[in-house]
């Protein structure tokens, strides 16, 4: 057993191998905490393991830190301490046992080598100790740190019966290998396709959970394909996996949707972590395959995807569970999503300037970002014309915002003060005033303020009001 003082000689660390020695009760750190600090990452949170009862311990450390709260999970055996800006999870060593199709096992006390050979995967199955007479010693049974070195992934027990035990351990492989960029070692790897059916008993919230934490990875697309590879995908995200293929007719033939899209969510995280610009990307064209047209002598076409696509997220973002939020930002990207690359092939117009301005609104230089990404061909040259021309549509878009101020427009005469001006009660009128204003805006009629905007609706008041054909 190896001992590593220099990584586990923090002050917090110390104080918990103090509780641990005055109470007689021996404490190790484990998981992520151990996991990252032997890669040369800054652990924050720390789950621990103490051969005893893990809540009355977590109260004896809180005491000891000035802490009041302790949260206790009794159905675990789990407490959790806030310590400024760290989380301690103190949980008493323990031995499971799983009976038929259950996913809850039966939890009982164990010594700290029972308690490793339950952990996930070896990388998480390494232990040191926080006892001042041997703080620093590594316990690693399973040569975890052999794993971390080699970058693999790998079960400490036999893998099927450690993924059919818990499912969602089929996903936090995957994960893992997403985040750490580690492979995962060629018999997991067959037991995640062989016992991935059994991720149908696990909870919506917690695959999101985990397929949010692969999308949030440095390079996703990893993450995707093992999905792909073992068959998880077609099981949690169909829509994604419907993308996948290439049809030919008379030598016409299309990218490969699925290739395309994980290299969009590969170029949007190198420059961004948002959450819910990198699912836009990852659903950005989840309508071609409904869209999918073949017109002869032309090729092929995927008209109204982008539609078609925004009003398909809201289901799969229920289903997802995520939050509404997130929903409505991914939705708005993934509708507006051409529109900039339209403008740079078409021409570029003020008014067009204006409409996309005015519809991207607060996520304008997101829904360029997302633009710039999805240029993805495979002809450096070709790549290099199209974002040169999206740089002309942006420069314009600079020119046309600092000039007309449209970014999160709001019409310059606000209902109410048209109903005072107007004598006019609430209904269809006020908006269409509202539009026409709005839209005499947008075409460059008028300029953006209040006085023009006022002026526009007083010499237009009669036929706005009336409007066509009265």
């Amino acid at each position: 057993m190896k001992k590593n003082n220099r990584l586990f000689d923090t002050a917090l660390i110390k104080i918990i191998g103090e509780v641990a020695e005055r109470s007689a009760i021996p404490a190790y750190a484990v998981g992520g905490y151990v996991r990252d600090l032997l890669l040369g990452k800054q652990g924050k949170d720390i789950d621990i393991v103490v051969v005893g009862e893990g809540p009355a311990f977590a109260r004896l450390l809180a005491d000891r830190l000035r802490v009041k709260n302790v949260t206790v999970y009794k159905k675990f055996g789990t407490a959790m301490i806030r310590h400024r800006s760290t989380v301690i999870e103190v949980v008493g060593a323990r031995k499971e046992s799983y009976r038929g199709e259950s996913r809850n096992p039966e939890v009982s006390s164990a010594d700290l080598l029972t308690d490793l050979a339950r952990r996930d995967f070896t990388i998480n199955a390494i232990a040191v100790s926080l006892n001042p007479a041997d703080r620093g010693e590594l316990i690693d049974p399973y040569d975890g740190r052999a794993d971390l070195k080699a970058g693999i992934i790998r079960t400490p027990l036999e893998p099927r019966r450690t993924f059919s035990d818990d499912p969602l351990r089929i996903l936090r492989a995957i994960r893992f290998a997403a985040q750490l960029q580690f492979d995962i070692e060629p018999v997991t790897l067959e037991a995640i396709a062989a016992e991935r059916e059994r991720l149908r008993i696990i909870t919506q919230e917690r695959i999101s959970e985990e397929l949010m934490k692969i999308l949030a990875s440095t390079k996703p697309s990893l993450g995707f394909h093992l999905m792909n590879d073992t068959g998880v995908l077609d099981l949690i995200l169909p829509e994604i996996s419907a993308l996948k293929g290439v049809d030919q007719v008379a030598g016409y033939r299309h990218k490969d949707v699925f290739e395309h899209t994980l290299k969009v969510v590969d170029n949007v995280a190198r420059v961004s972590d948002h959450p819910g610009l990198r699912l836009a990307a990852l659903y950005h064209d989840v309508a071609k395959p409904q869209t999918k047209e073949f017109k002869p002598g032309v090729g092929w076409s995927f008209h109204g995807h982008e539609e078609l696509g925004a009003r398909m997220l809201p289901a799969i973002g229920r289903r997802l569970r995520l939050s509404q939020e997130m929903i409505d930002y991914a939705q708005k990207l993934i509708r507006l999503h051409l529109r900039p690359i339209h403008l740079a092939e078409e021409g570029v117009t003020d008014s067009a300037i204006r409409r996309l301005i005015f519809l991207g609104g607060a996520e304008l230089d997101d829904l360029i970002t997302l633009c710039r990404a999805d240029i993805t061909s495979g002809n450096p040259k070709r790549v290099a014309s199209h974002l040169a021309n999206f740089d002309l549509v942006v420069e314009r878009m600079q020119e046309v915002e600092e000039r007309d101020r449209l970014r999160a427009f709001q019409p310059p005469v606000r209902g109410e003060e048209i109903m005072a001006t107007l004598d006019l009660q609430p209904g269809p009128a006020v908006g269409k005033i509202k539009k026409a204003i709005e839209e005499a805006i947008l075409e460059g009629v008028i300029p953006n303020d209040h006085d023009a905007a006022f002026t526009y609706m007083m010499e237009r008041k009669d036929e706005l009001i009336a409007g066509p054909g009265e």
